[in-house]
C-alpha cells in the first residue's frame, strides 16, 4: 500500500473506533417518569420471577452490575428484546421498545432501582 492510502485507512479506522466507542457509552433516551416506574416494576416483577426478586440470580443468571459489566450493551438489549433461543429467556419486544431496553440495561449496569 502506498503511504497516502495507509494514512486514509488509518484515519477511517480511527473514526470508526471513535464512533463505536461513543455509541456504546452514550446514555439511552430517558423514558418519562411514569414509564420509568412501569419499567422498574416490569423488571422487578417479571424479570425477577426468574432472575431473583433482588436480581441476584435464580433460574436465570444474576443481573447485577458486576455480572453485566463485561457484556456489550447492544448484546444485552438484543437479549431483552429477542430472548435466548433454547433457554427459558423470552423476548420482551412486545412490551418494551429498543430504547427502553437500552434504558433498562443502563440501569442494570448501575444497580437497578428499588420499587417505589
Amino acid at each position: 500500500m502506498d503511504r497516502p492510502l495507509l494514512i486514509h485507512v488509518a484515519v477511517l479506522l480511527g473514526l470508526t473506533a471513535l464512533a463505536v466507542s461513543t455509541a456504546q457509552s452514550a446514555e439511552p433516551p430517558q423514558p418519562d417518569p411514569a414509564r420509568q416506574q412501569a419499567l422498574v416494576h416490569l423488571v422487578r416483577q417479571d424479570c425477577g420471577s426468574c432472575h431473583g426478586m433482588r436480581l441476584a440470580g435464580g433460574l436465570g443468571p444474576a443481573l447485577t452490575p458486576a455480572r453485566l459489566a463485561d457484556w456489550p450493551d447492544d448484546s444485552l438489549v438484543a437479549t431483552i428484546l429477542h430472548g435466548r433461543p433454547g433457554t427459558a429467556m423470552p423476548g420482551w419486544q412486545r412490551f418494551v421498545t429498543e430504547a427502553e431496553a437500552g434504558w433498562i440495561v443502563a440501569r442494570l449496569k448501575q444497580g437497578f432501582p428499588p420499587l417505589d
